[in-house]
């Protein structure tokens, strides 16, 4: 029907839906793509409140929760799906299995990475890299995918250079934050675009791969006396629980939605997490100084050229 709404449902049992297009033109692939990019990243942007909310348990102690709790998560929804028989294929293809190994490799240095930044008043320094980010999809178009940059496009990318090097100068440190958060998460994306396995599968075997590592931490933990969970509080151990679906549902939905959409348009949805993230760093309270404001300004800037170009260059 015109106008109607992309077939989620679908879209959650099928990972490549047909291109049938509706009186907008959009393929429904695309249309349910962009639904489940605005979606992850809204649930990204969200994600200080909750980590704000259990800053009293250890970064890495979280990072495990998160990967033992998602593969519970996980296994439920392969079964819902009917998609074990995925998850066997992957393991059996050695080459998907290297794949998925370095992914979960990149996504996990990202958690530890960012909790860390967040328990330790950084929320501002990582939403610079989350803006960061779509410029780095570009620089793995260019470099991975050998794609061409039109002349606006290489001005956009050098006034964001530009930006992050106000900030090194003025604050007298690399933000290795924001830079590593957005390298590591633009391998993972590349990754997860190009590797041929499902979105929910793909998921879930990355979070097994990690499973022994973070059982064998929460192992040391208890043997230790130095667990939080189950050693503090009830709403602590909700919370921790809850790692399961906080994790997986954005990294799903993106999964989703990078394999229906460009590098390019992924990087343009972006935006709304960081913004978020911008949100919460200044209601926090975090230390905004004429550094940062050149800096984000000059990057803003870059993004809004690119946005421009990238639009006026689209695809029919």
């Amino acid at each position: 029907m015109p106008g109607e709404a992309p077939d989620i449902k679908a879209a959650l049992t099928d990972p490549r839906l047909p291109d049938v297009k509706a009186a907008g033109g959009l393929p429904a692939s695309v249309r349910a793509g962009l639904v489940f990019a605005f979606i992850a990243y809204f649930l990204w942007g969200m994600m200080p409140l909750y980590l704000r909310a259990i800053s009293h348990v250890p970064p890495l102690e979280i990072v495990a929760h998160r990967v033992v709790w998602s593969i519970l998560f996980g296994a439920a929804l392969i079964w819902a799906r009917g998609q074990m028989g995925e998850v066997k294929a992957a393991f059996r293809h050695s080459g998907t299995l290297r794949a998925l190994a370095l992914a979960a490799i990149f996504i996990s240095l990202n958690w530890l990475i960012y909790v860390w930044a967040v328990m330790e008043a950084r929320i501002l320094e990582s939403s610079l890299g989350y803006f960061i980010n779509p410029l780095m999809y570009v620089a793995a178009g260019v470099f991975v995918l050998k794609e061409k940059l039109r002349p606006i496009q290489t001005i956009a990318v050098g006034i964001a250079s530009l930006g992050v090097l106000v900030l090194t100068v003025g604050l007298g440190t690399l933000p290795w934050v924001a830079l590593v958060l957005a390298a590591l998460f633009t391998g993972y994306g590349y990754i997860r675009k190009t590797v041929p396995v499902g979105a929910m599968p793909g998921l879930f075997v990355e979070t097994v791969l990690l499973g022994p590592f973070a059982l064998a931490y929460l192992a040391f933990l208890a043997v230790s006396g130095t667990m939080v969970f189950t050693h503090l509080d009830w709403q602590t151990d909700v919370l921790l629980l809850l790692a399961g679906p906080v994790t997986v549902m954005p990294l799903l939905l993106f999964a989703l939605s990078a394999r229906r959409l460009t590098m390019v348009t992924v990087g343009l949805t972006q935006y709304l997490g960081p913004t978020l993230q911008f949100g919460f760093a200044l209601y926090f309270g975090e230390t905004f100084t004429i550094y940062h404001a050149v800096c984000f300004g000059l990057i803003w800037t870059a993004l809004a050229i690119f946005s421009v170009d990238a639009w006026k260059h689209r695809p029919r």
